[in-house]
């Protein structure tokens, strides 16, 4: 089929139709996962790719997943030179298509009447627990080995037969093995859901067709995005902002800085001037930080264009090998893909503020306040709970911003007080809107949030945060939103300010109350 044979109306409908079968594989993923990450938080993407590896197309899920799963694919395809029908490719080596280990991605082939593999489907769920030196796994780490199981791209199955064995050993390296074997096997499940709907779609409208308008999209969103962009001012646009990052109870500002060259219908983003890779978790791999610039440039070039592989080809990322977005092995990576992500969007936005001011939002919260906490129920059973917590939006110049809300980079809820506290020794005894946290402005930035929670048995606690120092920037004479707060109300009435990331052993009775950042103003007051 030539471009002249493009039927438009066909293009619109096979855009739906492949974003519907990433649709319903999360739903399956959803429905039928164990734990509450991922059947309540919804922290998972869902994603179908064409035969060499391109993204198809992706459903509403999480930017920063979504945004770095085609490294994933990429590496199953590098270590899986032959596929067999109902082949599964394992995966969560952040050096080897993964993003941080508790990001477990699943790639599997369709077979549509040829040989080869006609599309893959890729998933990525975060587990709750993956090992590692603190429950949840997302330790205060100083290198990779110390942050859980790392597992390069194997297969789960063979030709649709479980390796039993590899099962059994990535098991006995995690808190929770029953939970962890109930969301592996959604997420096969949701594979199966979308193999069978492509299939589904071959036998409707055949074979041809349908691989066929899987690349007429990617090359109908490469256009649009060209033409958008090629509307934006010229120009390079430079800015910086920092990470917090805290050792030794020592608070240390990591530089990021950009320069965004725009021009001849294409973005580069060059990362030159950041600051080297640290041995803390706050590091990140390049797919991050591609992910990242991905994300902040798609919001701009318009909603009309699709989602897919095309869109992302006129965006460039350079980033030094060995700086703190580009990290080198062993070096640890359990925050850049939460934090360090979200710190990307802002600098890049930043910048790009300087080009297109009537379009670009001031900061966000700029963080996701991950917040760990495991031990033992009183039956014995050990339990892992993980959890991000909103905040507020930057204002705009069409607006104030949203309060309590996530933002960027993350798109997940939160944990249902409910469900909270049917399955964990801990409860929620304060979630409010922290009023009055946004920045001032012609337009307000959204409010934080508080959330406070009473431990019910011993445990150990870990967050990993940001903007604790550093507030939410505001943007054309918009005052700053107000920076977050970790604080520690012990038992015996004793309160301690914790930094933006700790872990402490916690007791009957300590309470924790995480105030999270508001969103900077935009315009004079």
């Amino acid at each position: 089929m030539t471009d002249t044979a493009i039927d438009p109306i066909t293009l619109e409908l096979y855009r739906h139709r492949f974003t519907g079968v990433a649709e319903e594989m999360g739903l399956t993923l959803r429905r039928t996962s164990y734990s509450p990450n991922i059947k309540e938080r919804l922290d998972f993407s869902c994603a179908v790719f064409d035969a060499r590896g391109r993204l198809v197309a992706q459903a509403a899920h999480i930017p920063v997943h979504l945004g770095a799963m085609p490294a994933s694919v990429a590496a199953a395809l590098d270590a899986s030179p032959r596929w067999e029908p109902g082949d599964v490719v394992l995966l969560n080596d952040p050096y080897a298509g993964g993003t941080h280990l508790p990001d477990i991605t699943m790639v599997s082939p369709v077979f549509i009447d040829l040989e080869d593999p006609s599309f893959f489907v890729a998933s990525r769920a975060h587990h709750a627990d993956v090992g590692g030196m603190s429950p949840g796994s997302l330790p205060l780490s100083s290198e990779i080995y110390q942050e859980g199981l790392i597992i390069p791209p194997v297969k789960l199955y063979r030709a649709g037969q479980l390796d039993e064995d590899l099962l059994r050993l990535i098991l006995r390296n995690v808190r929770t093995p029953a939970e962890r074997r109930g969301d592996l096997a959604a997420q096969r499940a949701a594979h199966l859901v979308g193999e069978r709907r492509l299939h589904e779609l071959a036998a409707a409208h055949g074979p041809a067709e349908l691989l066929a308008y899987a690349g007429h999209l990617l090359c109908y969103s490469e256009r649009l995005s060209r033409v958008a962009i090629s509307a934006w001012p010229a120009g390079d646009y430079t800015a910086e902002d920092a990470l917090e990052w805290v050792r030794d109870e020592q608070l240390t500002l990591l530089p990021i800085r950009v320069t965004v060259r725009i021009g001849g219908g294409q973005v580069l983003l060059d990362f030159a001037g950041t600051g080297p890779a640290v041995p803390g978790a706050m590091n990140t791999v390049l797919s991050i930080t591609q992910s990242a610039c991905w994300y902040a440039v798609r919001c701009l070039v318009g909603d009309e264009v699709p989602i897919n592989a095309g869109c992302f080809a006129p965006v460039q990322v350079a980033a030094p090998a060995g700086c703190l977005l580009n990290a080198r092995p062993p070096a640890a990576v359990a925050a850049g893909n939460v934090e360090t992500s979200q710190r990307i969007v802002d600098v890049v936005l930043r910048a790009l503020a300087q080009a297109l001011p009537e379009r670009i939002p001031a900061a966000s919260q700029g963080t996701m306040n991950n917040l760990t906490i495991g031990g033992k129920r009183a039956d014995g059973s050990p339990y892992a709970y993980y959890e991000t917590i909103a905040g507020g939006m930057g204002a705009a110049p069409q607006g104030s911003g949203l309060s309590g809300v996530h933002t960027h980079m993350t798109n997940t809820l939160n944990t249902p007080i409910e469900a909270l506290e049917r399955d964990y020794p801990f409860r929620v005894l304060r979630y409010a809107l922290r009023r009055g946290s946004g920045g001032a402005g012609q337009h307000r930035g959204g409010d934080g949030l508080v959330r406070e929670y009473e431990i019910l048995a011993p445990c150990t606690v870990t967050m990993l945060s940001q903007r604790r120092a550093l507030p939410p920037w505001g943007l054309a004479g918009g005052g700053a939103g107000d920076v977050g707060r970790n604080l520690l109300l012990r038992a015996d009435g004793r309160e301690q300010e914790l930094p933006a990331q700790f872990s402490r052993r916690l007791e009957p009775g300590d309470r924790l109350r995480i105030e999270t950042p508001g969103g900077g103003g935009w315009g004079p007051c």
